[in-house]
């Protein structure tokens, strides 16, 4: 009965420290960083699933918010996102990086010195300079990207060509023109109005001088309804 008593507490011992060893090793293997904090309003999912305020955001997640919501992930020290309404991206990051996929609409971005930040768009790849703070707003729309920079560097990266869009200043890529598009609202976006130019103030002339030669050829006699005359005073 000694020994078989034994036995099992041995094979206890055994499974308890295996189960311990296993979940110690999951627990330090993941990376120092790799949670955040998200706060929402309105209708927001992770990884397909509602989510509500103060729940944890782990790296490698799939954020979308609906209609008039929104939502802001907090990074720490590292850096913070702000979600607008209708936008979906995909999100990695660690105590020195953040690394997003922007699908669908408005995201503001900021990170601390000494992270290396890069969102990734269908036009272009915007890299934020890692040795400074940075902040910046990018908005997908159908067929391009805007880029306003607010304080820092961000390059923005479209096939071959870079281009520094420094704090204060903006930047776009891809093709503003693409038909099956809505117009963009932006300011200074909208085309020229078609009828500017010499065409327009040729036809406004030639009118002009055509109601000019039909009231001037007019007599001073004019007849109003049931054929009364009415005869000028002049003569």
């Amino acid at each position: 009965m000694f020994g078989k008593n034994s036995l099992r507490k041995i094979t206890t011992s055994v499974t308890l420290a295996a189960v311990w060893s296993v979940y110690s090793m999951v627990a330090f293997a993941i990376p120092v960083g790799s949670t955040g904090e998200i706060t929402v309003s309105g209708q927001v999912t992770v990884n397909g699933q509602p989510t509500v305020s103060n729940a944890t955001v782990v790296s490698g997640s799939s954020i979308v918010t609906g209609a008039d919501s929104s939502a802001t992930i907090s990074l720490g020290k590292t850096g913070r996102i702000e979600m607008m309404a209708n936008t979906s991206l995909s999100l990695t990051f660690s105590d020195s990086s953040i690394v997003v996929t922007l699908n669908d609409g408005k995201a503001r971005f900021a990170n601390s010195a000494g992270v290396a930040t890069t969102v990734a768009t269908k036009n272009a790849t915007l890299i934020a300079d890692a040795g400074q703070n940075n902040n910046f707003l990018v908005e997908v729309e159908c067929s391009h990207i805007h880029l306003d920079t607010t304080a820092g560097l961000v390059t923005m990266r479209e096939g071959t060509a870079d281009k520094q869009v420094a704090a204060g200043s903006s930047a776009t890529a891809g093709n503003l023109e693409q038909t099956g598009c809505k117009p963009c609202l932006r300011p200074g976006s909208a085309p020229g109005v078609a009828i500017a130019g010499w065409p327009w103030l040729l036809l406004v002339a030639a009118g002009a001088a055509g109601a000019g030669i039909f009231f001037g050829t007019q007599k001073d006699d004019t007849t109003l309804g049931g054929g009364t005359i009415i005869v000028s005073p002049t003569r």
